[in-house]
């Protein structure tokens, strides 16, 4: 068979499987869920000879440590896996929900219930966790879901999502429930974004070069971001102790990922006697910074920034560093260059704070925390498929709710329009 066609026959099968998930009861799909959780476990030693490979052959390409970091599987990952898909379990099922009722004039009694989308196509790269997400959260929003992994990860995907299956099917869940495309040819991607007529909504996660192939070649609609470009904002107002915590912990905990730190703005009342201390912080991390000419006033190892680093996603040990004179550079500068991902405001000031809330219009804004918080297992949603940057539907990281989508649903009585 040809990829066209073998992708045709999976979104099909899909289709076919998101009609039964649609209506299988919380409790099936709960005990599903904690099965898959085990299950994962217990397989451990396979997923991660799989995985092996990946990583060498990743190596062996010269991909980045960024790249490898989000590739490798260890232990410590898949327990991970197994307690996101835990939490997914124990979280209410969104489905059937009734959000609200009214009664109109002529008697009619109508409502708003949430269903699940239908099928969901996954595009994502060296990120075998997602295989595991995503999978638990359409499971548990009632979706069908086509994981198409990235050609350096496809040992480790395709064992991952054995496991799942398996228990899937001795649950008596369709099989065709959760699919991996098993080709890593481009020419997939390709078909999969043809099919609207069976997949309800695409979801790509990966670098910016990913997610704009996909939007530009897709006629299913699509939730993207293209990249991380967050902020953390230290006030005039701020805690010095709490502030360089924070900004350590956001830029050097894990830099590889969306939501570290990638651009530091500092208040110039407080520049001097914050910079001096985090500065040497960062070196002592091998963080490279790039300031402006301000902060190299007061850092002077710091590298020169140009126009083009308030914009980067570095992904990696390096931090643009910006001294602002107020709050509204801050935001006009995090408006200007921002990503609409996430930022952060470290203060005492609690007027300063509720401003910044109102007022920046990202999909995460925090108060006196990391910017690594912007995270759907760590905000509780379990597991999480992905952040949104765009508006419609979702905003944010997306959970459970977030897969799904409300219809009216009217009581009468009889009543006919006039």
């Amino acid at each position: 068979m040809s990829i066209k066609s073998d992708i045709l026959q999976i979104a099909q099968s899909a289709r076919q499987a998101s009609l039964k998930l649609a209506n299988i009861n919380t409790s099936v799909k709960n005990k599903t869920l904690l099965s898959m959780a085990d299950e994962l476990l217990e397989n451990a030693d396979a997923v991660k000879k799989a995985n092996d490979k990946d990583v060498a052959a990743a190596k062996d390409k010269g991909l980045s440590k960024a790249m490898i970091d989000r590739l490798t599987v260890t232990d410590k990952v898949l327990k991970t896996m197994s307690d996101g898909i835990k939490e997914v379990a124990v979280l209410p099922d969104p489905v059937g929900e009734i959000s609200k009722m009214w009664k109109r004039p002529n008697g009619l009694v109508v409502g708003k219930m949430r269903i699940p989308l239908g099928v969901i196509g996954i595009i994502y790269e060296a990120r075998p966790n997602v295989t595991a997400d995503a999978a638990a959260l359409c499971l548990k929003s009632g979706n069908a879901v086509i994981l198409r992994g990235g050609s350096e990860a496809i040992n480790s995907n395709l064992a991952i999502a054995k496991v799942l299956q398996d228990t899937c099917k001795k649950q008596g869940i369709p099989n065709a429930a959760i699919q991996v495309v098993p080709t890593t040819e481009r020419e997939a991607v390709l078909e999969m974004l043809k099919l609207e007529e069976y997949i309800d909504l695409i979801i790509p996660r990966g670098g910016e070069g990913l997610i704009r192939f996909v939007v530009d070649n897709s006629k299913i609609p699509v939730i993207k971001h293209y990249k991380g470009v967050c902020h953390i904002f230290v006030d005039e107002f701020a805690d010095l102790e709490m502030a360089e915590k924070i900004c350590f912990n956001a830029k050097v905990q894990r830099p590889g990922v969306c939501n570290a730190m990638e651009t530091m703005l500092v208040h110039k009342k407080i520049a001097k006697e914050f910079l001096p201390k985090i500065g040497k912080k960062y070196q002592e991390a091998k963080v490279e910074l790039r300031g402006c000419d301000e902060t190299r006033k007061i850092l002077s190892f710091a590298k020169p920034a140009t126009e083009d680093d308030w914009s980067a996603e570095y992904l990696d040990l390096i931090l643009a560093v910006k001294i602002v004179k107020d709050m509204d550079e801050a935001m006009h500068h995090i408006a200007k260059y921002g990503s609409l991902h996430t930022e952060s405001i470290i203060t005492r000031d609690y007027s300063n704070s509720q401003r910044f809330l109102r007022e920046v219009n990202s999909s995460t804004v925090l108060v006196n925390a990391s910017t690594r918080f912007s995270d759907g297992f760590q905000l509780g949603l379990g597991a999480e498929i992905g952040i949104s940057t765009t508006k419609i539907h979702a905003f944010g990281p997306m959970g459970l709710e977030e897969l799904t989508t409300q219809k009216f649903i009217i009581y009468g009585e009889g009543q006919v329009r006039e």
